[in-house]
């Protein structure tokens, strides 16, 4: 039962993060995702068979140290943007703050009912903690600023059109970097475990002192 609560908030923490890139995109004036029906968090529109179903149950059931998934990326068109570089790079902040949002909600939610201790609780602060650890791990996964992930144009709105330029040449070796990143062993780890694993860890103590967070990475 408890795969099942898992998989749930999982999905729907990926449809928020990708809806609130939607949604700012059309704040800055590219209507793209609103006129395809992808303002919605009704599942249908953004479930990717693979990326939302498959990867994440193989993960869930294998319990993997690792969680992740991903939905349908939510188009959006930088020509009806005002300054496309810089836009871009808020629209792609807008998924990964999203999940930060909602892993302070859950968070203050975690927090109230250890002090309330109502009759059980324990299974509604499990879902609460759930919903941290997943969220702080999207979060922060998708800020590495490598190509296809949402990290990759928040860095090229940063630099000048210049180095822009000469960053967003990177993009077509951006799957061989996040391969690399994941699963190129170092020192009997990897990549991702080194250079994420404490930025993770950090915030989940900060969001939830009392959840046993080192292990999710």
């Amino acid at each position: 039962m408890e795969y099942i609560f898992f998989f749930i908030i999982l999905i729907f923490s990926i449809i928020i993060h990708e809806v609130s890139h939607g949604f700012v995109a059309d704040k800055l004036g590219d209507p793209t995702a609103r006129l395809q029906g992808r303002l919605t968090l009704n599942p249908k529109p953004h479930i990717d068979l693979f990326g939302s179903i498959i990867l994440p149950l193989i993960l869930i059931i294998s319990h993997s140290p690792m969680l992740f998934g991903w939905a349908k990326p939510v188009p959006f068109d930088p020509f009806n943007l005002k300054n496309p570089r810089k836009d871009s790079a808020l629209i792609s902040l807008a998924g990964p703050s999203a999940n930060f949002i909602i892993a302070i909600l859950f968070s203050i939610i975690a927090r109230i009912l250890v002090l309330i201790n109502f009759s059980g609780f324990e299974f509604f602060y499990s879902l609460a903690v759930s919903t941290v650890l997943l969220n702080v791990v999207l979060g922060v996964f998708n800020l590495i600023p490598i190509h296809p992930l949402d990290g990759f144009k928040v860095v090229g709105g940063l630099l000048s059109e210049k180095q822009a330029n000469e960053w967003y040449q990177l993009e077509r070796f951006g799957i061989i970097f996040l391969l690399a990143f994941l699963f190129l062993p170092v020192g009997g780890s990897n990549m991702l475990n080194l250079v994420l694993g404490p930025v993770i860890r950090f915030i989940i103590g900060v969001l939830i002192p009392e959840s046993l967070g080192a292990g999710i990475v």
